[in-house]
């Protein structure tokens, strides 16, 4: 009787494990990455986040504060590859961590003029919990392949050559 219950209860156990879901690894299969989703957030200024056309695209992120003067004095650079490398398919996309956000950003995002688009973090993006985790210097920059998953990243400032080149790789891609 004994073996008859040890043996009942293992094909359960082998039923109940073949209908157990496997999860997705994270960016693949269908749907945007999570980075990409990550960047489903309000934007400010004159140039608008067309969400659904970054899939695809090679993109970078970049995190920044308007009070920090590293993150100010990479605008340049950014606006400079968005114009260079914006046709060929790829797409800057600021993200600021001001927390007083939209109140912040908007005036600034005017004044600037940016030729990309600038997000509004959230709270729980301020805290941390994000797809790109915790940013723990500024500004911090990723760079997000045509899939949408992380192939490169900086902190603080970076060079204009440097990030060309990743940019120019990915496209190639």
């Amino acid at each position: 009787m004994r073996r008859a219950a040890l043996a009942v209860g293992c094909a359960l156990v082998l039923a109940l494990a073949g209908c157990r879901t496997v999860p997705e690894e994270p960016g693949r299969g269908s749907g945007p990455s999570p980075y990409l989703r990550a960047l489903a957030l309000p934007s400010v200024g004159p140039t608008p986040l067309d969400w659904n056309q970054l899939p695809g695209r090679v993109v970078m992120v970049s995190f920044f504060a308007t009070w920090c003067f590293p993150c100010l004095a990479e605008l340049p650079t950014l606006e400079a590859l968005q114009k260079e490398h914006g046709p060929q398919g790829f797409q800057v996309v600021l993200v600021g961590l001001d927390l007083d956000g939209a109140k912040m950003l908007e005036p600034f995002a005017h004044q600037y003029a940016l030729n990309f688009p600038v997000l509004v973090s959230d709270e729980p993006m301020q805290k941390g919990r994000s797809a790109f985790g915790l940013i723990p210097s500024l500004p911090a920059t990723f760079l997000l392949d045509k899939e949408g998953q992380v192939a490169g990243a900086w902190q603080g400032m970076a060079g204009h050559s440097d990030m060309s080149r990743a940019v120019e790789k990915l496209l190639r891609r």
